[in-house]
């Protein structure tokens, strides 16, 4: 068992007095926070939060109900911009940047609630993601088969695993595939970065086998972090997870270490462990 000594905590990277900005970031960074905090009002609902996800690294961050892990994701992707601190993507401070500029720069993520065109079909939705982040976007022409755009979306249908239901409505798909089908239209683009929220809720334990094979299939240049209630299934597709408890880090470690913490067992995993 890991003790809690071995579970290495994030300090917030600060500037000290008189010393000037923090250290250059390293070049292999993909995402950097540093002292990110977001208030509503005098909730702070993410406190000083600092983490670094490498280029190609697979990272979780987990915790309970009201841990603030879904505004830290807000936080990134702009959506609640921080109230403090830093975040930097691939070495370009985007703090200050809207949504829309996120995603050109590569940035994608999935939400809680499905965002999909339910009377449209499996190959439309992923048409639309890539034709949404492509040049030429607002074209009024008809693609050919061999357009760049149907090339991609076929692809995705590949990628996603769903290339057998392409021509089937969404609103037919059972709920883990449409999980399945908001994986692919994140992957519209070539992403550097993907923000998976929770992308196991609701799964059956069938769809949760499924879920996992997909993530572990993901390039390997490829950066993700991912939100996830199901330790099981973060624990089996990460490099790397930091827990947060009450809006603040309670511990950052590899899988293994943080399975064996005695407190995190204590808050988060419950008697079976």
């Amino acid at each position: 068992m890991a003790s809690v000594a071995s579970i290495t905590r994030i300090p917030a990277q600060r500037p000290a007095p008189g010393r000037g900005a923090p250290a250059p970031l390293a070049s292999s960074d993909a995402l950097v926070l540093r002292g990110v905090t977001r208030t509503f009002g005098a909730l702070r609902a993410v406190d000083d939060i600092s983490l670094s996800v490498a280029a190609g690294q697979k990272y979780a961050v987990l915790g309970s109900n009201g841990a603030g892990k879904t505004t830290l994701f807000n936080a990134i992707t702009g959506d609640f911009p921080p109230t403090a601190g830093r975040i930097h993507f691939f070495g370009e401070d985007i703090t200050g940047l809207p949504p829309h500029e996120r995603i050109r720069k590569g940035l994608r993520r999935t939400y809680q609630s499905s965002l999909l065109f339910r009377e449209l079909t499996v190959r439309d939705n992923l048409f639309l993601a890539v034709r949404g982040v492509a040049n030429g976007r607002f074209s009024c022409w008809r693609p050919g088969a061999g357009d760049a755009s149907m090339v991609a979306t076929q692809d995705l249908l590949e990628r996603a695993r769903l290339a057998h239901i392409a021509e089937e409505r969404v609103a037919n798909l059972a709920h883990g595939q449409q999980r399945q089908l908001e994986i692919g239209m994140a992957l519209a683009g070539a992403p550097r970065l993907i923000l998976f929220d929770e992308p196991a809720a609701g799964l059956s334990p069938a769809e949760r086998r499924e879920l996992v094979a997909l993530l572990r299939s993901l390039p390997a240049h490829m950066s993700f972090v991912l939100i996830e209630h199901d330790l099981d299934i973060a624990l089996r597709v990460v490099d790397r997870v930091t827990v947060m408890h009450n809006g603040r880090e309670l511990r950052t470690g590899s899988p293994a270490e943080i399975e064996n913490d005695a407190q995190v067992q204590a808050i988060y995993m419950g008697s079976r462990h």
